[in-house]
């Protein structure tokens, strides 16, 4: 279960965070999380450039180091990354300690001044300490590719209805959200583009 916009209480509990891009301009800013993926992070970067969009991909670490070339190739392409932690820790379930570590470990392979926790799960104690060195980005529409529960159809609907001016719309180049980010992504884009909307990214 998950809600494609997060709760007016967890926004105003971690309001240190960011949500959303405070903006009147026809921006959104895509993110992408948990890769790189071998094929899909390339198919994801092939759709951006087909309309000049910009995107912010939460990279987790010990996957950079195994596709080093397609993590290469999204800094060439003009996108920021981001820190995801070394293994996808929940923050939750984890020794702040060890929490803390596994995200230094990740640093030493993307260096970056934004991170985002998997699952959006960390304690108040772990993002006091993250804080002092990076932003945390946090979301405005989850669109629910990740949920192989959920249709395509659906996925599709989650991002058209809740994006908005400064959105900061989560999806996952990974295995599990494969069959919805293929079918959403292209769609997505292009309905947007109609709208006036441009894809950017967060500065360096």
């Amino acid at each position: 279960m998950y809600l494609v916009r997060p709760p007016f209480l967890l926004k105003t509990l971690y309001k240190e965070l960011l949500w959303r891009v405070e903006t009147d301009e026809k921006i959104i800013y895509l993110t992408f999380d948990d890769g790189p993926h071998p094929s899909i992070t390339p198919w994801v970067l092939d759709h951006l450039q087909a309309v000049d969009a910009k995107a912010l991909f939460f990279c987790v670490g010990e996957n950079v180091e195994k596709y080093p070339e397609v993590y290469n190739r999204i800094l060439a392409e003009g996108h920021l990354t981001g820190n995801h932690t070394y293994n996808h820790l929940n923050g939750w379930n984890t020794d702040s300690r060890k929490y803390l570590k596994n995200l230094v470990h990740c640093s030493q392979v993307v260096q970056s001044r934004y991170f985002r926790p998997p699952y959006g799960r960390l304690k108040k104690s772990q993002s006091s300490t993250i804080r002092k060195q990076y932003q945390i980005v946090m979301w405005d529409v989850l669109s629910g590719d990740f949920d192989r529960a959920t249709p395509p159809e659906k996925c599709l609907e989650n991002t058209l209805r809740n994006s908005r001016e400064g959105s900061l719309v989560v999806f996952h180049d990974s295995e599990k959200a494969k069959v919805n980010l293929q079918y959403t992504l292209p769609l997505y884009l292009q309905e947007m583009k109609s709208r006036g909307y441009r894809f950017e990214t967060l500065t360096s």
